[in-house]
C-alpha cells in the first residue's frame, strides 16, 4: 500500500483536498483528529501526558487543550516533549488503520507531517501552500482565533518553503476553490497513474 502524505500550514486548505480524496474513494487518515481522539481515549497516553504535564492536563476526564496549548505554544521544549509522547501513539494507530485497507494508495493528512518525522514513511508528499495573510484570514473566520494566536501556531510549524523543498507535489491555494480543484485533479491523476498498477 502506497502512502501519500498531505500537509500544509494552518489554513492552507489541506482539509479540502482530504475531503476530495475521500470523495474519490481514497482512504484518508487525519493524523491531527486521530491524535485528539487518542489523547482522550488511550489509557497509556493519558497516563504519560498526565505524568509529564500534571493533573490539569485532563479536566473532568477530557483532554484540556487550552491548558496544554498555553504551555507548549511559547515553549519549544514542552512542545517537543508533547510531540515525543503523542507521535509514537499516532504512528501505531496509523499502522493498524493501514492494515485493513484495499486501495491503490492511502492519504495521511497531517499539519506537522515533517515536524513529526512521519514524512519518512510516505511514498509521495503533497504540500498545500498559500500566502500567510490569506491563511490567517481563513483561520480567523473558521476558528475564531486571534491573529496573534494563529501567528504563534504558524511559528511552530515549518514554513511553506521548507515543506515545498521536500515535497513531490505542490498545490498553491491563493485563488479560490475552482483553481484548487483543477490542481487537485492534476495531482490525483498523476498519483493514480503511478500507483494503480501496483
Amino acid at each position: 500500500m502506497k502512502i501519500v502524505g498531505l500537509t500544509g500550514g494552518i489554513g492552507s486548505g489541506k482539509s479540502t483536498l482530504a475531503k476530495w480524496f475521500r470523495q474519490k474513494g481514497i482512504p484518508v487518515y487525519n493524523a491531527d483528529d486521530e491524535a485528539k481522539l487518542l489523547m482522550n481515549n488511550d489509557p497509556e497516553l493519558i497516563k504519560k501526558l498526565t505524568s509529564e504535564f500534571g493533573e490539569e492536563t485532563y479536566k473532568d476526564g477530557i483532554y484540556n487543550r487550552a491548558y496544554i496549548s498555553s504551555l507548549v505554544f511559547k515553549n519549544k521544549k514542552a512542545l517537543k516533549k508533547l510531540n515525543s509522547i503523542v507521535h509514537p501513539a499516532v504512528f501505531r494507530h496509523f499502522e493498524n488503520w493501514l492494515n485493513g485497507l484495499d486501495s491503490a494508495f492511502a492519504v495521511k493528512e497531517a499539519a506537522i507531517l515533517f515536524e513529526s518525522g512521519s514524512w519518512k514513511d510516505c511514498d509521495a508528499i503533497i504540500t498545500v501552500a498559500a500566502d500567510e495573510e490569506i491563511r490567517i484570514k481563513r483561520v480567523m473566520e473558521r476558528d475564531q482565533l486571534s491573529k496573534e494566536q494563529i501567528q504563534s501556531r504558524i511559528k511552530n510549524q515549518w514554513t511553506d518553503s521548507q515543506r515545498i523543498e521536500k515535497s513531490d507535489f505542490v498545490i498553491y491555494n491563493n485563488h479560490g476553490l475552482d483553481e484548487l480543484k483543477l490542481e487537485f485533479d492534476r495531482v490525483y491523476k498523476d498519483l493514480l497513474k503511478q500507483y494503480q498498477s501496483g
